[in-house]
């Protein structure tokens, strides 16, 4: 009965979604191509759409057009680019309900989740048309050396041209409106290739830039595979400007290919949360609850090692267990389940491979885990060691593992005993303990009394080490799409 309710959801929308254009977009106009690829719905598989499947040479079309485009949009004044991205924040809001739909369909999220993603990727670029104002040169004192006497110096921030936004499957309005919106604000022309198996919200969110008033030859979407587009991507030199979000590995790989261009990357992590003895574990669990388990657990800052001090230990695992397993997943269109299904079923596979290698080499599992397609009940494990699988890499999936350790210094050296570095947490009432945390682990962003899957879209976001290279949030990622000239008057 489930899955035919997801079935019957999924008729609801394709009723419900209009003018969604199933075509790629490159030289001003919707293509079609005679090679497709289906969009499925996570929960039960069944096609909801398909795009075409771009080949490299439909990139050199691209950037052909583009580059016309990153002309249009240097010579096109601030107030402008504000106007259209005004538009296209009111716009977002106004498609609300139907945007929040295309993304649970074809993402997996729950429902209520997906009307959040819609505010926030409308927050994001409202934010972007606030810094397109503030895009502003300095003066610089060239008088501070003698042979400055009497010049005058200034410079100018220019737009890159071409920016490439390659963007993940699990926020797929959002992640992308923290690529477009900046290097539309900038001045920029934009390629945007979005995941495989969720491009339905990206070409949503070209028709409705388009419709704000964007230049045709401003941008350019095109669907199918990276690994057969990013070499063509990231190997032009109109490219200048590649602002990625997804596995380290697939970053490492770009980076090799890009050459001198500049990079942003965003990148796993398995970010741990430090549990003291002082903190309170009904308000640990019920923040872990949030951020271990959206999404399914595919968020790269989604809590998943959990670093708890002995005294705490027992009463922390209690209070997880009871919330956690107060959580139920299934249809993400059916308002009854907290968390709809993974992406894709081998995932969940994979998921739930770690978690029963983890119990074989001693993990205790405490609740769910349990699956059925891609659908994974939430879980909990219990005597996770920092060198089992589901500690030292990304699970990326709806379960936590919990560790014992006997002193805040340990838990510091199992934070940072690890590649990744992108967020990080501490619940403590001891200011002393709170500092020496931010102090002391390495990572992006830190988080006092809360889980770390939490973002606010103005903050700069990016992590250390192997979790990337660069930063965004609207003001940050402005900075690293635009390009600054030095201006002498002798």
């Amino acid at each position: 009965s489930t899955l035919s309710s997801s079935s019957a959801a999924s008729d609801v929308y394709k009723r419900q979604i209009e003018n969604i254009s199933m075509q790629l977009f490159l030289n001003g106009e919707w293509r079609e191509l005679s090679k497709k690829t289906e969009v499925l719905n996570p929960f039960d598989g069944s096609v909801i759409d398909t795009v075409p499947s771009a080949s490299p040479t439909e990139i050199t079309i691209a950037i052909d057009g583009l580059a016309n485009g990153a002309k249009t949009m240097g010579r096109m004044p601030s107030y402008q680019r504000v106007e259209i991205l005004r538009k296209t924040a009111n716009l977002i809001r106004k498609h609300q309900k139907e945007l929040a739909l295309l993304i649970s369909t074809e993402e997996g999220k729950a429902l209520s989740e997906s009307h959040i993603e819609v505010n926030r990727a409308a927050e994001t670029i409202d934010l972007s048309a606030d810094e397109a104002r503030r895009m502003n040169g300095e003066t610089v004192p060239l008088d501070s050396t003698p042979s400055g006497v009497g010049k005058l110096g200034l410079t100018l921030r220019v737009p890159c041209g071409i920016v490439a936004a390659i963007t993940p499957f699990n926020f797929p309005l959002n992640l992308v409106a923290h690529k477009i919106g900046p290097a539309i604000a900038g001045g920029n022309a934009v390629l945007l290739k979005p995941a495989t198996d969720t491009p339905l919200s990206s070409l949503k969110l070209v028709e409705l830039l388009l419709k704000a008033g964007l230049p045709e030859d401003a941008i350019a979407c095109l669907t199918g595979s990276g690994a057969i587009l990013g070499k063509a991507i990231c190997s032009d030199s109109r490219i200048r400007k590649i602002s990625f979000t997804g596995s380290s590995e697939v970053g490492e790989r770009i980076c090799s290919l890009a050459g001198l261009k500049r990079i942003t990357m965003e990148l796993g992590s398995n970010s741990p949360v430090i549990v003291l003895d002082d903190a309170d574990p009904e308000k640990v669990a019920e923040s872990i609850a949030i951020t271990g388990f959206s999404n399914a657990g595919q968020v790269c800052i989604s809590s998943q090692r959990i670093l708890a001090t002995s005294k705490i230990h027992n009463n922390l695992l209690e209070a997880l267990t009871t919330k956690v397993s107060q959580l139920t997943a299934g249809n993400q269109l059916d308002d009854q389940f907290n968390i709809g299904p993974l992406v894709r079923e081998h995932d969940a596979r994979r998921v739930n491979d770690w978690l029963t290698q983890a119990q074989r080499e001693g993990a205790e599992l405490l609740c769910g885990g349990e699956r059925q397609g891609a659908v994974i009940q939430p879980a909990v494990l219990g005597n996770v060691t920092s060198k089992m699988r589901i500690s030292c890499e990304e699970l990326f999936g709806p379960a936590i593992g919990v560790t014992k350790v006997e002193s805040i210094n340990e838990a510091i050296h199992l934070a940072n005993n690890t590649r990744f570095g992108l967020s990080a947490s501490v619940f403590t009432q001891n200011i002393n303990n709170a500092i020496r945390f931010a102090r002391e682990v390495d990572s992006g962003s830190l988080h006092i009394n809360f889980g770390t899957a939490w973002r606010a879209e103005a903050m700069p976001y990016g992590g250390l080490k192997q979790s990337g290279i660069g930063k965004e949030g609207p003001k940050y990622a402005i900075d690293e799409m635009t390009e600054t000239k030095m201006v002498i008057i002798h």
